[in-house]
């Protein structure tokens, strides 16, 4: 949804490049609150618009009721199959590989991962892939198991965090800040917390833009 903040620095590129080689950008919503499908493609025909681009969705998109014969089109997340289109996006993999090799060099020997099932799924399991791959090459990280749920519950939380110990929690929700805080961390000062994705971050935090 392009009120997500990560939808609209997309939308702002994508305008401001738009804007330089001579190109206008036309905001569509599709679905329960907007156009369906088919009405979009009679839209789209009648405004003689014949790119597009889409914004992540939270679900696969399927827009394969659109006359793709008419239309060039590219995905700014990853997966999707109706219609296959190219796609450019965060290398999710990388960056966390990145993180990691950063939080290590500043002394962080206990990394814990904290996820929603569906965040990584959706990216084909490319931030706990990275995670675990890190462990098992970084023989001075402690492999601690990642904490992946189905929705996001302080409980769970504070068992996993008490049990494992970690000392950096790395995720999307920044509320679990406030959960180590209520354990007894200190953070920053005793222990480190990054988020995955700095749009999302609800208080001041380290983590990846």
């Amino acid at each position: 949804h392009e009120a997500a903040p990560y939808h609209r620095e997309l939308v702002a590129g994508l305008e401001a490049r738009a804007a330089e080689l001579g190109f206008k950008v036309e905001r569509f919503y599709v679905g329960p609150a907007g156009l369906p499908v088919p009405r979009l493609d009679t839209v789209l025909q009648s405004r003689g618009i014949n790119a597009i681009v889409l914004l992540p969705t939270w679900d696969e998109p399927d827009l394969s009721a659109l006359d793709w014969s008419r239309y060039a089109g590219i995905y700014t997340d990853y997966i999707i199959e109706r219609p296959k289109l190219h796609t450019v996006c965060s290398d999710q993999y990388r960056s966390l590989l990145a993180a990691l090799q950063r939080l290590a060099a500043r002394g962080y020997l206990r990394p814990g991962l904290y996820l929603q099932k569906h965040q990584d799924e959706r990216l084909q399991y490319r931030w706990s892939a990275a995670f675990r791959a890190f462990q098992e090459s970084h023989p001075a990280i402690k492999a601690l198991p990642p904490l992946v749920v189905e929705r996001y519950e302080r409980d769970e939380f504070l068992r996993w965090f008490r049990r494992e110990k970690p000392d950096v929690v790395i995720g999307h929700n920044a509320v679990a800040v406030e959960w180590m805080e209520g354990a007894g961390a200190r953070v920053p000062a005793t222990h480190g917390f990054v988020c995955l994705n700095l749009h999302m971050k609800t208080r001041p935090c380290a983590g990846l833009d």
